[in-house]
């Protein structure tokens, strides 16, 4: 636990030490946010800790079970309903969908989540059916995109920015750990060569689901969506009053997240009790992993809700309103590089990788590609702001390119680049980045509907493009050490070590 909580501390100080400094100079906040701002960096360091370490105990092996139990039957109504019933469930109880349920006006939330969770539901039982079919995850990729920017041609311009924030949102730290798991236990019954490469691909192919969702909504109800209302921010008095506010909002999360794990738990539990019957001492570490995920989730959606947007809106506002309007830019891009490592669900799906692909993948090189990604992502968001561009002057071209890459590209990067931008636009995008962006589309008198929404889309598209160039750029050194062997430059078994990120030979 410990050791989780160091690396998270790792992760959140960064950002911390970002926003204090922007806050003591160019974007002064009030005091009361200042604090509640810090407050909630410890809840979010310690959520994390424990979340993560839940994951590991709890959330991955539940999925790896049902993953592999439901596609070792080989029957299809079952691998049909329970896809459809897994997606839909978790869908639902996923904390940044709640989040944005509430931003968007002109839709009854509880309609989009529905609206979104089925569209989860359905694309989940497609990924399922493609690791067991063995279809190419690219050329799928390619008919589910063709079909999106088809659709968005006749979809209300106010809905488009949000329908690919739903698309980011969806894939958070309650989804992917479940249906990265659910992933490895369906490729795991396959003893093909290809299998590995297909266990990713899942969360990729989910966040299409709610993009044509909130599509085919924006068609129902119409060009109107509604006026945006502002979030009220507290006005804080002293700090006491600020620890009371945390403790206010604390039950309100207990509640949430209690209701997010109940579906899964109970559907677990049938699993179990019909099916799976896992010995006693296993339901006891299982269990005691699902008090990790329940309390660390809590304590992270408590500090990021409670401390993290009110600063977020704040610095936003501040900056776009300072003289130097441009330091809006560079400061967006230092916050997004930083910011992707406090996702919780980046740490589940780094992991994963380096696990998966035994090290060929490094968690410094996904880190680093993610984060990069992310910077540029939330650079073009406030470019897209300031100059009050159309959202599709950024999503068309940056899906053109993504998907040109899925052809030369190796399928394990494809795989995973689509996965990391789901990955990517978490709970701290949602509650940090978005609020950033409508204070910055606030104080330049824009639209927040359709020029903040979209950020969300935003850092979930760049890591397609910044992941896949690090597959080329793995693919290329292949090929050149090839050529040196080839060559006969480098003797036959004369090479000792040859270091996973493919950057340094070493020679006896």
């Amino acid at each position: 636990m410990l050791e989780k909580i160091k690396e998270c501390l790792n992760s959140v100080a960064p950002i911390t030490l970002i926003v204090l400094i922007l806050c003591f100079s160019v974007a002064p906040v009030p005091n009361g946010v200042l604090v509640a701002f810090i407050l909630g960096a410890v809840l979010l360091t310690v959520g994390m800790g424990l979340f993560t370490l839940g994951v590991d105990v709890t959330m991955t092996p539940i999925g790896v079970y049902v993953g592999s139990g439901i596609t070792k039957s080989r029957k299809l109504p079952l691998i049909i309903g329970g896809s459809f019933l897994i997606g839909t469930i978790i869908t639902i109880s996923e904390p940044d969908l709640q989040v944005l349920a509430n931003q968007v006006p002109g839709i009854p939330n509880f309609t989009l989540i529905i609206a979104v969770a089925l569209g989860v539901g359905i694309f989940l039982i497609l990924a399922m059916l493609r690791i067991l079919l063995q279809i190419k995850l690219n050329r799928l990729l390619l008919v589910c995109y063709a079909a999106i920017f088809i659709l968005a041609l006749i979809t209300p311009e106010s809905f488009l920015a949000v329908a690919f924030d739903a698309g980011g949102v969806t894939t958070g730290p309650m989804t992917v750990p479940f249906i990265m798991a659910l992933g490895v236990g369906a490729a795991a019954i396959r003893s093909d060569k290809g299998a590995k490469d297909d266990s990713f691909g899942l969360v990729a192919l989910c966040s299409v689901g709610p993009i044509l969702s909130i599509m085919i909504l924006g068609l129902l109800f119409g060009a109107d969506q509604g006026q945006y209302t502002p979030t009220v921010i507290a006005d804080y008095n002293d700090s006491r009053q600020v620890w009371q506010n945390f403790v206010s909002g604390f039950p309100t999360y207990l509640e949430e997240v209690g209701l997010a794990l109940s579906p899964i738990i109970v559907f677990f539990a049938l699993y179990q009790v019909f099916a799976l019957k896992l010995p006693r001492r296993q339901i006891i570490k299982l269990a005691i992993g699902v008090g990790y995920t329940f309390f660390g989730l809590v304590l992270f959606l408590t500090g990021v809700n409670m401390g993290f947007m009110a600063a977020g809106t704040y610095l936003g506002g501040e900056l776009a309103g300072h003289e130097y309007q441009w330091l809006l830019i560079p400061v967006s891009m230092i916050l997004g590089y930083f910011i992707v490592a406090a996702e919780p669900a980046v740490h589940v799906l780094t992991k994963q990788v380096v696990e998966i692909t035994d090290g060929a993948i490094t968690a410094k090189a996904m880190k680093t590609s993610l984060s990069i990604g992310v910077a540029i992502s939330l650079a073009l968001a406030m470019i897209r702001i300031l100059a009050d561009l159309s959202i599709w002057y950024f999503i068309a071209p940056g899906y053109l390119l993504a998907m040109l890459a899925t052809f030369f590209c190796p399928q394990i990067f494809t795989s995973i680049a689509f996965d990391s931008g789901g990955v990517a636009s978490g709970p701290m995008t949602a509650t940090f980045v978005m609020p950033f962006a409508i204070g910055a589309c606030t104080a330049v008198g824009g639209d927040v509907i359709t020029q903040a929404f979209g950020v969300v889309s935003m850092v979930a598209m760049t890591p397609l493009l910044t992941i896949q160039a690090l597959g080329l750029y793995y693919q290329w050194k292949q090929r050149q050490l090839l050529k040196l062997k080839q060559a006969s430059m480098i003797p036959e078994g004369e090479i000792i070590a040859y270091t996973q990120d493919i950057d340094i030979v070493e020679w006896r």
